[in-house]
């Protein structure tokens, strides 16, 4: 049987890595793309020794024109189709917004909507004309509270991820906002963040995460919330006042 192809922004760390791991390990060729290519070499060797398939690099700067292009045309190649495309690519701002500078915050809000718009839009058309396809958007459960301009960007991802597989999901093509909590990855840590006020019971592992969401996906959901916990969580935070969601959801920051 012939692999599909899986093409996984922010592949050499955290939920990008893992995503990389366990659709390699089901039999996914891949497509990973990363800033760092010394970094991408080495996650793609070891990807091909574990695994085996076909594991392509594709170093691409995804907060510049030329990076984007480059994976947005490669998502576009009909001769190489990409059957699932994972958003995953992105950052946080440990500063407040009245703290950070315009330019931070316009970066913040490209890598988080404007990049995986982009790559959407690209992927949608050749996955259309197959009528099969699927993606997944790296959310946060950020998305469902105020939360700073990093919760209102993942709340673009959520809306648009279930406008999309109401639209497309009939013509075979399904799109997913995965929404996880804290996740024991090197993401807060390069946002320096401070991770001292955030009980254990709050932290999920990648695998559990990336797991969750792969079935998600497969069973055509729009929206995933790994682990009952946060799913409990965010139920809740739609009954309580604004003020205290946002509060709950300012620890880490």
């Amino acid at each position: 049987m012939a692999r599909s192809t899986a093409l996984v922004t922010g592949a050499t760390s955290g939920l990008g890595a893992e995503f990389a791991r366990q659709l390699a390990r089901s039999q996914h060729n891949l497509v990973l793309v990363a800033r760092d290519v010394s970094r991408l070499e080495a996650k793609a060797a070891r990807l091909r020794q574990d695994f085996g398939g076909d594991v392509e690099v594709l170093p691409a700067d995804l907060l510049t024109d030329d990076g984007v292009a480059s994976v947005a045309a490669r998502l576009a190649d009909r001769g190489r189709p990409v059957e699932l495309l994972v958003n995953n690519a992105g950052f946080g701002l440990v500063t407040a917004f009245e703290d950070s500078t315009a330019a931070e915050e316009t970066d913040h809000l490209r890598i988080l909507v404007r990049t995986p718009m982009q790559l959407m839009h690209a992927a949608l058309e050749p996955m259309l004309e197959r009528g099969s396809g699927r993606i997944i958007n790296v959310s946060s459960v950020a998305g469902f509270i105020p939360r700073g301009s990093y919760g209102a960007a993942k709340a673009w991802g959520i809306s648009f991820s279930r406008f999309a597989n109401l639209r497309y999901g009939p013509r075979g093509v399904h799109v997913m906002a995965l929404c996880p909590g804290f996740v024991h990855t090197e993401f807060h840590r390069r946002m320096g963040a401070n991770l001292g006020r955030i009980p254990k019971w709050m932290w999920l592992n990648p695998d559990q995460v990336v797991r969750e969401g792969l079935a998600d996906s497969a069973r055509g959901k729009s929206v995933s919330i790994p682990s009952r916990r946060y799913s409990t969580l965010i139920a809740l935070s739609r009954l309580v006042p604004d003020r205290l969601a946002a509060a709950a959801g300012s620890r880490g920051r």
